[in-house]
């Protein structure tokens, strides 16, 4: 197998794998788990305005199914980065670094954002549904 084949391959298991992490943490911690209305109280608690919890569940929701289909996904891995650049400075910068502390660490948002960095510079891979119009 050819390392052109393997990078294809590489690049379609990133992309994947990370928009079924911001679809789940998206539809099962925040609609499943706490709801939204549970979620957005959370917003709330922690100084950000409710509204934004919902706003943050639709980007993720959308932007993690765009992701495992491929659908402008360069672009979508950039635009999901504030929200995870939100939850280290509001919701898990305090808790330290492990992911068992209470509420949770900021390991884990840190290293989703180094892997939509990565996501982007590698680009949408060759295994997507492709819009009829590239983007750029």
């Amino acid at each position: 197998m050819s390392q052109e084949r393997l990078t294809d391959y590489a690049v379609t298991l990133l992309r994947v794998s990370l928009g079924v992490m911001y679809f789940a943490h998206s539809v099962i911690l925040k609609l499943f788990t706490f709801g939204l209305a549970g979620t957005a109280g959370y917003f709330g608690s922690i100084g950000l305005p409710e509204w934004l919890a919902y706003v943050t569940f639709t980007a993720e929701a959308v932007g993690g199914a765009m992701l495992v289909l491929g659908i402008y996904a360069r672009w979508v891995a950039v635009v999901l980065i504030p929200a995870l650049l939100g939850a280290i400075i509001w919701a898990h910068g305090g808790n330290g670094w492990v992911f068992n502390a209470p509420g949770g660490g900021w390991e884990y948002p840190l290293y989703l954002i180094v892997l939509s960095v990565a996501q982007f510079l590698l680009g949408d891979g060759r295994y997507v549904v492709r819009p009829s119009k590239p983007l750029l």
